[in-house]
Parts: structure tokens; C-alpha cells; sequence
């Protein structure tokens, strides 16, 4: 088993999210999904059971190199869903560029579960990114020009 070097600021934000999970929760497992995937999904045209779907996969994506790949059975158990649906809707996630399959063959007739990307998802989610990072500049700049801004100077005009 591989042990990974944590750094302060990562144990400081476990720490912050086993305060809001509880311990327990957050050592059972976690994952990270981006919060301009969960705003913008329906800007994407991703109903529910395309977000289980990616969300299922996202949790089995730790290093960038090593991608995901459960069975579409898998997915299915956890989602609540039949293998076909999953593989349906993996099928149109793959034609609309979400998600990249790489087949792995094990034998000349035998394959493993599939390799999932989710480049193209990330290639579709950066505009919004970009555009969310703007607005905050903005909505920051904005802030800081008002703080800023001269006030006028009360003048009181008491005759002596």
C-alpha cells in the first residue's frame, strides 16, 4: 500500500472537513468534485443520472495518470440503475465528448473494464470556469475601488 506525504494545509483542511462530515465519514472515503461541475450542469445538458454517473467515476480518480475504471456493473449497483442504462448513458457521456473510453483487453477475446477521461468534460467546464474567476475579480475590484474611495470630509461650520 502506497503511503502519500500530506502537508499542512491539506491535514489543516481535512481537519476543517471532518469538523463539518465527521471523522468517521471523511475516513470511509471522500472525493473532490470541482463546484463549477455541480453549478453548471444543466448548462452542460447533464440530467441526474448522468452527475451519478460522473460523480461514481470521479471517486475512483485519485492521480491524474492512474484513470478510472470500475465495471459498468458496479456503477450500476451503486446508482441504482441497470447495466444497460449505465452503458447507455456512458455511451452518449463518450458521443458528446464528456468522457473518453479506452478499451483494455485482456486476452484476444477477453476485455477488463474500461479506462474512463474525463478531459473533454474538463476541456467544457473551463470556459465556466473562467467566466465564474472573472466574476469574482470583478465583484473583487469592484469591493476594493469602493473601500477606496475618498470620502467626503464633514465640514462643520461652528462660528466661534
Amino acid at each position: 500500500m502506497a503511503t502519500f506525504k500530506v502537508g499542512k494545509a491539506d491535514a489543516e483542511n481535512l481537519h476543517v472537513n471532518e469538523k463539518k462530515w465527521t471523522k468517521p465519514l471523511m475516513e470511509a472515503g471522500w472525493s473532490a468534485v470541482p463546484s463549477i461541475l455541480i453549478e453548471k450542469q444543466q448548462a452542460l445538458g447533464l440530467d441526474p443520472v448522468d452527475m451519478n454517473i460522473i460523480i461514481h467515476l470521479i471517486q475512483y480518480w485519485w492521480h491524474p495518470e492512474n484513470l478510472p475504471h470500475p465495471s459498468v456493473e458496479t456503477i450500476a449497483d451503486a446508482i441504482g440503475r441497470s447495466p444497460r442504462t449505465v452503458q447507455r448513458r456512458i455511451t452518449a457521456l463518450a458521443d458528446l465528448g464528456f468522457l473518453e473510453r479506452t478499451e483494455r483487453r485482456t486476452s484476444r477475446n477477453g476485455s477488463d473494464t474500461n479506462l474512463y477521461s474525463f478531459r473533454g468534460l474538463i476541456a467544457k467546464l473551463q470556459p465556466y470556469a473562467a467566466e465564474k474567476i472573472e466574476e469574482k475579480n470583478t465583484a473583487i475590484a469592484v469591493k476594493k475601488a469602493r473601500v477606496a474611495r475618498k470620502k467626503p470630509k464633514l465640514v462643520v461650520d461652528n462660528p466661534k
